[in-house]
């Protein structure tokens, strides 16, 4: 009889289980399938914890395929000033015949992998194959994974890193380095985002960051941060200056992402002309660019179809490599 005691993936498990290539793979497997149930992941707001609100969410999917699985993820913004993530959740695989507990993986590694691995999918088919120059904005945790995914989908031999703390900037890069991409810190943020071919957003900013006017043609953005209406990293002239804007989900991302709310409510953009969803984008293929000059756009809140996708490959990797 099988063991029926459920795994348990720490975060190192389940960055060893999770390589870049295969992860970005699976995620496109899991769109293009199109097999699974994504019910509309539920909020519960916790109070406010400094300047943004706490919250709880619970984000469940489930297909024949890859399992039965659900999210428990708190946000808690203000975790930076006490040198602490500001996202920590868990979760539990089950098996989709049985309803059996596969494993219990750590949430927090789990969600920033298949977060930076979505913009890669994305940028697969919306940055210039050429592209790379990538600008990092943030200096936060996915600051490390972004790059690192990105370089995995085009051909990124020069990260700039821009933070509001030019001390954490220097940090980040130096981190990168580690890892084998040539990275510095940016002091002024106009000027490298003159210089990227991918800027990539990550940051928990109210205020617009990334100027519509300072990008020049052929760049593709992504915006991971802003998972709030009241947050934004990009201003409207972004919206308006894009060949293109892609999200992915249509069920969150123009209710939730702040970037795309407040460009519908300035007038310059309107979620109508969203060109599609990640599976759509998926489905196009490198046909969704369009001309090499276009300014591309790729908004991410994150959603459960990705997060069961990563965890039934950590878990198959990891149960191959200590059984093998």
């Amino acid at each position: 009889m099988a063991d029926a005691t459920p795994l348990f993936l720490d975060s190192r498990a389940v960055a060893r289980s999770l390589p870049w290539d295969e992860l970005i793979d699976a995620l496109e497997q899991a769109f293009v399938a199109g097999d699974a149930t994504v019910p509309r992941r539920l909020h519960y707001p916790l109070g406010q914890a400094g300047d943004a609100p706490a919250m709880l969410l619970l984000m469940p999917a489930w297909s024949e395929r890859l399992g039965i699985g659900t999210k428990v993820l708190s946000i808690h913004p203000s975790n930076a000033q006490r040198g602490l993530p500001s996202i920590h959740a868990l979760y539990v695989l089950m098996d989709a015949a049985t309803g059996r507990p596969l494993a219990v993986l750590d949430g927090g590694e789990l969600t920033a992998r298949r977060t930076a691995a979505a913009s890669a999918l994305a940028s697969r088919c919306l940055s210039r194959a050429d592209s790379r120059c990538l600008l990092m904005v943030g200096t936060g945790r996915l600051s490390h994974h972004l790059p690192l995914a990105h370089a995995r989908a085009r051909p990124i031999d020069r990260v700039l890193v821009w933070g509001r703390s030019l001390q954490k900037a220097e940090a980040t890069a130096h981190a990168l380095r580690t890892e084998g991409l040539e990275a510095s810190a940016a002091a002024s943020l106009p000027e490298a985002v003159a210089q990227a071919d991918i800027v990539s957003c990550a940051t928990l900013s109210a205020e617009p960051l990334v100027r519509g006017d300072w990008l020049r043609p052929g760049t593709h953005v992504d915006l991971v941060g802003a998972y709030t209406p009241s947050m934004r990293e990009s201003d409207e002239r972004v919206f308006a200056r894009a060949s293109s804007v892609w999200c992915d989900t249509l069920d969150g991302a123009p209710r939730e992402g702040g970037d795309i709310v407040q460009a519908v409510a300035s007038g310059a953009f309107s979620a109508d002309d969203i060109a599609g969803d990640l599976a759509a984008l998926c489905r196009r293929g490198a046909a969704a660019r369009g001309a090499e000059t276009d300014i591309t756009v790729f908004k991410s809140v994150g959603m459960a179809l990705e997060d069961l996708a990563a965890a039934s490959l950590a878990v198959m990797r990891f149960n191959a490599a200590t059984n093998p």
